[in-house]
This record gives C-alpha cells, sequence and structure tokens, in this order.
C-alpha cells in the first residue's frame, strides 16, 4: 500500500519523523503475519509487548498474548480474532483502528518470516534501551547529587549487568568489531571548581608532602589545568628521589623541567602554594572524582555515538560498549584505591542450574589401613 492510501488515523500510528525507521516496518510485518497465522506465535522466541518502539503495535501485540485465537479453519473463514484484539486493545491505543489492521497484513511480505522479523523487533529494542542505560550514565556524570561517584559507579555496573544480558541473547558473528567512528574526544573543563581545588591539593601537598607516597592513585591526567598538572608531576619526583619539598625546591625543580619558559611566573607558582588547608588525600580524591566523572561521560558519549549508527549489529554495540566500558575501569580502580571503598559490583541473573548432590565419600585417616578379619566358612 502506498503512503497516498494511509488513512489519517494509520499515519497516526506511525509516531515519528518521516522516514520511520527500519525496526518500524519490521514491527509491522510481524504483526501482520501473526494476524495472518496466528500459529506463528510459538515460533517467534522471546517476545515482550514492551520490545515495540511503536506504542499502538505494543498494544496489539499485548493483545494477541492474551485473547485466544480461534480454530484455523474459524481464523480462515471469518475475521473474528481481528476483531477481538481491536477491542482488547483500543482501550490502550485509540488510533488503533480496523483498517490499520487490514495495513499490517498487507504490508507483510510472507508470515513464515516471523521469526526474523521478531528478532529485528528484539534488536530495536536491545539498541533503545542500551541508549538509555548510556544517558542515565551520562545524567549521573554531568548532574552529580550527593555521592557522585558512587551514583556514576552503579551505573556503570547497570550497564555491564544489561551488555551481560545481550551477550546471552544475541549470538556473535564475524566482523563483530563496531565501525562506528569514535566522538571527539571531551576537553577537561576547567571551572573556578576544579581549579581552586587543585590549587589547594599543591599547596597541601608541597606543605604535607609526607603523603605524597600514598597517593599513587592520582595520575597527572586527572588535572584540569596543564599547568596544575605539571607542578604535580614535579612534586611526585620530588617525593620518589627523596629530596626536600618546599615552594623553594618545587619551583627549582620547575624551573629545571622547563615550566617557567611555557608561561609560569616564579611569584605565580609561590602564589599557589601559600594558603594550604586541609590535607592532601582530601584534595587528590576531589581531583581523582571530577577525573572520574568526566571518564563516565566519555563512556556515554561513545556508546550514544554506537547506538545513532544503524549499521551496528546487537552484536557489535555489545562488543563496542564494553571495550568504551573498561576505559572507566582505571579510573574505577584508583578510586577504590583512594577511598578504600570496594563495593561488589552486581551480576547478571543467571537461571538456576540444578545441581546433582554431592557424594559423600569418608575422609581417609593417617596410618595403617584396618584390617577386617576373614569370617569362618560354615
Amino acid at each position: 500500500m502506498s503512503d497516498a492510501t494511509r488513512t489519517e488515523a494509520d499515519e497516526d500510528l506511525l509516531q515519528y519523523p518521516a522516514p520511520p525507521p527500519v525496526v518500524h516496518y519490521a514491527e509491522q510485518a510481524l504483526l501482520g503475519a501473526l494476524l495472518l497465522v496466528p500459529e506463528r506465535l510459538k515460533t517467534i522466541g522471546p517476545l515482550e509487548p514492551e520490545h515495540f518502539a511503536n506504542t499502538a503495535h505494543s498494544a496489539l501485540f499485548a493483545a494477541m498474548r492474551t485473547v485466544s485465537p480461534p480454530p484455523p479453519e474459524v481464523h480462515q473463514a471469518r475475521p473474528v480474532w481481528p476483531s477481538q484484539l481491536l477491542e482488547a486493545a483500543q482501550p490502550q491505543a485509540r488510533a488503533l483502528t480496523a483498517s490499520y489492521l487490514h495495513t499490517l497484513i498487507s504490508v507483510c511480505p510472507t508470515d513464515t518470516h516471523a521469526p526474523a522479523y521478531s528478532q529485528m523487533v528484539r534488536s530495536g529494542h536491545a539498541r533503545r534501551v542500551l541508549r538509555r542505560h548510556a544517558g542515565l550514565l551520562a545524567q549521573a556524570a554531568r548532574a552529580p547529587g550527593p555521592d557522585p561517584a558512587r551514583t556514576v559507579l552503579t551505573r556503570a555496573d547497570q550497564l555491564a549487568v544489561y551488555l551481560d544480558e545481550l551477550t546471552t541473547a544475541f549470538p556473535s558473528h564475524p566482523g563483530s568489531m563496531p565501525r562506528t567512528p569514535p566522538p571527539p574526544a571531551p576537553t577537561a573543563e576547567a571551572s573556578v571548581e576544579a581549579e581552586d581545588e587543585e590549587r589547594m591539593l599543591l599547596a597541601t601537598a608541597t606543605a604535607h608532602p609526607d603523603g605524597l607516597p600514598r597517593m599513587h592513585w592520582l595520575h597527572e591526567g586527572d588535572f584540569t589545568v596543564p599547568a596544575h598538572a605539571a607542578l604535580y608531576a614535579c612534586l611526585t619526583a620530588l617525593a620518589r628521589r627523596g629530596a626536600p619539598v618546599d615552594p623553594i625546591t618545587l619551583l627549582w625543580e620547575a624551573q629545571q623541567r622547563g615550566l617557567l619558559r611555557e608561561g609560569l611566573q616564579p611569584a605565580e607558582v609561590l602564589g599557589l602554594l601559600a594558603h594550604p588547608a586541609g590535607a592532601p588525600e582530601y584534595w587528590g580524591q576531589k581531583v581523582l572524582q571530577r577525573a572520574l566523572l568526566a571518564q563516565a561521560g566519555a563512556v556515554a558519549a561513545r556508546i550514544e555515538a554506537l547506538t545513532a549508527d544503524d549499521a551496528t549489529s546487537v552484536h557489535q554495540l555489545t562488543t563496542g560498549s564494553r571495550r568504551a566500558l573498561s576505559a572507566l575501569s582505571s579510573v574505577r580502580s584508583r578510586w577504590h584505591q583512594a577511598t578504600g571503598d570496594f563495593a561488589e559490583k552486581p551480576t547478571a541473573r543467571q537461571p538456576a542450574v540444578p545441581r546433582a548432590p554431592a557424594v559423600r565419600t569418608p575422609a581417609a585417616r593417617a596410618g595403617p589401613a584396618t584390617r577386617t578379619p576373614a569370617r569362618p566358612g560354615r
């Protein structure tokens, strides 16, 4: 049926800006196949109403799951089942009409391909859910709450669990690496708050250098200001050599590394170190937490870019998302080292596997074997 012959109610069911995605046509073909041959419901595999992107399609499939189809001979003689489905689905989808059911039947190439259409619908749902997980991770990274690191890591764990479920549900295939180009690397935002935290870290670490050897979990790449990262590298180098650490020795080390030729002024360096307050570990954790949130945002952006590429299969999405998520593992490990918080990660739900009862064998005893005297014959 051409677009010109579709009714206005049929167009309302699309719910997409033109043109609709390919999965929309897969949903139509699947529902048309099931309207033609209700017995195909037994062959389409694990499919749920929420797997459909279109609300009307979801309501119609939910009705198919609840309304028993008539016997094949009755179904071929009279359209009893479509009328029953329409009555059951219309309370959830007011725009659903009898003409649209005829449209679904007419656009179905063949009912024998219903399992393939069902797999396409599941793939579309997997892409949307994965994008939703990435959005939640990005939201947690952009708008942190009272415990931003824990929130971000919880979202990352939920994403990892869903990736495990996709690995089980969708088989692998050759050429599984995604070809989607990565988005531009996000630049570190040197906000006023971030600059203040980094300055306080430099000042307190210079005043209390004994804590520097314990702060191996903080790296130069965690800083948002390159000059601050370079000065922290000078501090850690002095601490590793066992050299004296104070503002003057730090200034000398910066000069030896050529930092004063790159725009830093001696008075500026000394001004950064003038007002220490607190402990270096506290400010170091602040800097590392900001780096953790930034890395989580980069991971979310990469996964969103993968899901936006319709040419990627679900297995490619899973592989690419795992690689992106692994970039968060290093920062996460250092965060746990800094805070001592080794929270247990959630795991994917596994089906219960019955186990055979273990055979209990008597434990062997040390010493010579016990001899049983032979019974005399009668």
